[in-house]
């Protein structure tokens, strides 16, 4: 991993907060990117270093940002043979310019574990004595982080008001036409096969792609085009393949490199959906920061560049964006 050339707190209080920038139209902050609809069926995604969970921002993760982009980078180049994706070009390591597509109304989940901790994962409610999840039946007698027969599709839907995701099954998602039938299968091929590309690949790094979710939107020909990011550790689950089994046997949690670290850690401190979130110490956010930087050299073979500490990340962005749309600077 990259050797650090500067402290803690610097990389701190260097972190990307927001990316709002008075010179770009059509501004939008969401939870983690902060976004610009640019002419031309164009929109700008700068990837903050803003960390969310249980639909709270919970703070800043140094690096964060750069890890989220330059990982979807790779799966994108390494994927675009099963489906297009919206990238157009990257101005910055944070940035990402992409086609403006009309986003479809269903994040397609898929899972090959029983396993997770919010609301919309399978093993809360498969606790709590459930046993049709999604429209899918499950056995008695599974455990936590138990790998499942083949991997399922647990929809959900996403509101564009940016409320909560509710859980979905395929037989509500046709009843309502949330999309056609025709776009539902070809959504659900095109999600099995780049989950399937993403746990092959993962396998050759070492690493079990548990499961990941995806956005999809359709481009002005009609066409299905996968957008946001993909198997990031932000929207996947990865373990270590080598540990697993041996944690799993004894009941462990499994070895992660991705978001999860950081929800198990607020759940052992309090109830996330009702009690206020403990402020996340220095040294978390940074153990927190490693694990998503080992993630990305681990899954692409490089090494993680860090950026230089003398110049802030927002002046950073903004000296590349001026360079990439001169005619708002």
């Amino acid at each position: 991993m990259t050797t650090r050339r500067t402290s803690d707190l610097q990389l701190i209080e260097n972190c990307l907060r927001e990316a709002q920038y008075s010179e770009l139209p059509g501004y939008r902050q969401n939870k983690v990117r902060d976004s610009y609809e640019l002419p031309g069926g164009r929109r700008l995604l700068i990837s903050t270093d803003r960390q969310s969970a249980f639909d709270h921002v919970l703070g800043v993760v140094p690096h964060k940002g750069q890890v989220l982009t330059q990982t979807a980078r790779y799966w994108f180049d390494e994927t675009a043979d099963i489906c297009p994706n919206h990238v157009i070009s990257y101005p910055d390591p944070n940035v990402v310019m992409v086609k403006d597509l009309a986003m479809l109304p269903v994040e397609i989940v898929v899972r090959s574990y029983l396993t997770g901790s919010t609301n919309t994962s399978l093993w809360p409610s498969y606790d709590r004595g459930e046993r049709v999840l999604y429209g899918h039946e499950f056995p008695d007698g599974m455990r936590k982080n138990q790998q499942m027969v083949s991997p399922i599709i647990t929809p959900t839907t996403k509101p564009m008001d940016g409320g909560h995701d509710e859980p979905l099954t395929e037989a509500e998602i046709l009843d309502s036409q949330l999309v056609t039938t025709a776009q539902w299968e070809e959504l659900r091929e095109k999600s099995l096969k780049l989950f399937a590309r993403g746990q092959q690949l993962a396998a050759e790094k070492g690493l079990i792609l548990v499961d990941t979710k995806y956005e999809f939107g359709v481009d002005e020909y009609g066409a299905i085009v996968v957008a946001d990011e993909i198997h990031t550790p932000d929207s996947s689950r990865y373990w270590l393949a080598d540990t697993y089994q041996d944690r799993f046997a004894v009941g462990d949690e499994p070895d992660s490199l991705d978001k999860e670290f950081l929800r198990l850690w607020v759940m052992e401190r309090c109830d996330p959906y009702r009690d206020p979130i403990p402020e996340i110490p220095l040294e978390t956010l940074m153990e927190f920061s490693n694990k998503y930087i080992a993630l990305f050299e681990r899954v692409t073979g490089l090494t993680f560049e860090e950026p230089d500490p003398s110049i802030p990340v927002r002046t950073r962005i903004h000296d590349a964006l001026a360079k990439a749309l001169p005619e708002y600077f």
